[in-house]
C-alpha cells in the first residue's frame, strides 16, 4: 500500500532510529516540517546530524543540502512486514556519487539505488564516528 509523503518520511526516520538503537546508539528524532536534521546522535565521542530520505518509487529526489550523514531508506517493493533497504553515506560519499553522475548526465541527478549500492547497510559509517 502506498504511503503518504509525510508518513513515508516518518516511517523512514523511525526505521533508521530503530536500527541505530539496535546498535546501541541513542538516536533522537527531530520532529517538524521545516528541518534540516532528522536524527541527532550524541555520544561522549561525537555528535552527528543525520538526514533521512525515504522512497517507495524508483528514485530519491536530488538533495541540495547535506548533513554529516545521510541515510536513504528504500521501501520500494517491500511488504508491510518486510525491512526496508538502507544506504548510509557521509556527506563526502554523496558528493562523490553526485559528481560522478553529474559528469555522466550533465545535470544534478535524482538518486537511484544502483548509484549508491556500495553503501548498502554500511552502518559502520555511523558507528565508527560515534562509538
Amino acid at each position: 500500500m502506498k504511503k503518504s509523503k509525510d508518513l513515508l518520511g516518518l516511517a523512514a526516520e523511525y526505521a533508521v532510529a530503530s536500527e541505530l538503537c539496535k546498535r546501541n546508539i541513542y538516536a533522537q528524532l527531530t520532529l517538524g516540517q521545516r528541518k534540516r536534521t532528522d536524527i541527532l546522535v550524541e555520544t561522549e565521542k561525537a555528535m552527528l546530524r543525520i538526514q533521512v530520505k525515504g522512497k517507495q518509487g524508483k528514485e530519491w529526489p536530488f538533495i541540495k543540502e547535506i548533513s554529516d550523514i545521510i541515510v536513504f531508506v528504500d521501501f520500494e517493493n517491500k511488504e508491510e512486514n518486510e525491512r526496508p533497504d538502507f544506504y548510509i553515506l557521509t556527506a563526502d560519499d554523496l558528493k562523490k556519487v553526485l559528481n560522478i553522475e553529474r559528469k555522466k548526465q550533465g545535470y544534478p541527478p535524482d538518486i537511484r539505488p544502483d548509484m549508491i549500492k556500495d553503501y548498502k547497510e554500511k552502518w559502520d559509517k555511523i558507528t565508527t564516528l560515534v562509538i
